[in-house]
């Protein structure tokens, strides 16, 4: 009876962050597509492990420095990686769907696939902790996903949304743009990991603490942004 405990408990942070976004929607989208894209981006962490040990194992095989073996491996193998998937569902799944129909929507797609990432990650982390439940630790675990990594997948994935709409939205520039969000999502996605992995201290504390701030602020600025577009620009 453990495992289904787990799933509960890991999914359970990301639909506490799904609710708390979608009022930000002032056309709300059906449920079934919301449904489909939440389910789209859990399954996408399947291959994003494979694809992430594969480009793991390639670069632990340069002969580089450690530190660049580290940076690379981070940013590259886990942030990339997982940025470019979720992109990939909103992309496939989204933007050539009827119900595509405003430049917000790009935001709250890309939040959804990330909130689907982030339940499939949680739920395989606390499988991790085996059969043996414990309460007080799986309440911990919980807690600390939802403010850390499960935010951490909303803010950058929201962060690459925004950039996306305003890539629909000026098309002269729309290469540029996607590159732009792409890049600041797996930086602030990358620096939020290294902080903990690699540098330790009272630093992996307060620089993962400074990004989610300074993301939150942008994403609900970009949002007000995005209201006072009225309708997409054709793909």
């Amino acid at each position: 009876m453990t495992y289904p405990i787990y799933i509960i408990f890991g999914v359970l942070p990301s639909i506490v962050w799904l609710f708390f976004y979608l009022r930000k929607d002032t056309h709300p989208e059906s449920n079934r597509m919301i449904l489909k894209i939440f389910f789209y981006g859990m399954i996408i962490a399947f291959p994003a492990i494979l694809l992430e040990t594969g480009l793991l194992q390639e670069i632990r095989r340069f002969d580089l420095p450690p530190l660049i073996i580290s940076v690379l491996s981070v940013f590259v193998g886990v942030a990339m990686v997982e940025e470019l998937l979720k992109y990939f569902v909103v992309k496939e799944k989204v933007l050539n769907n009827a119900e595509f129909d405003e430049p917000i929507d790009t935001v709250l797609y890309m939040i959804i696939a990330a909130l689907g990432f982030a339940a499939a990650e949680n739920i395989l982390i606390f499988f991790s902790l085996g059969p043996a439940f414990l309460l007080g630790e799986t309440i911990s675990l919980t807690i600390f996903r939802f403010l850390g990594a499960t935010f951490l997948h909303v803010l950058a994935s929201g962060i690459l949304g925004y950039f996306l709409a305003m890539s629909i939205c000026r098309t002269k520039h729309r290469g540029r743009l996607l590159l732009l969000g792409l890049t600041v999502a797996v930086l602030l996605h990358g620096l939020y990991n290294f902080s903990i992995i690699e540098i330790g201290g009272k630093a992996s504390f307060f620089i993962p603490l400074i990004i989610l701030i300074t993301s939150a602020i942008f994403l609900t600025a970009a949002f007000k942004k995005l209201k006072k577009l009225k309708s997409i620009c054709i793909i």
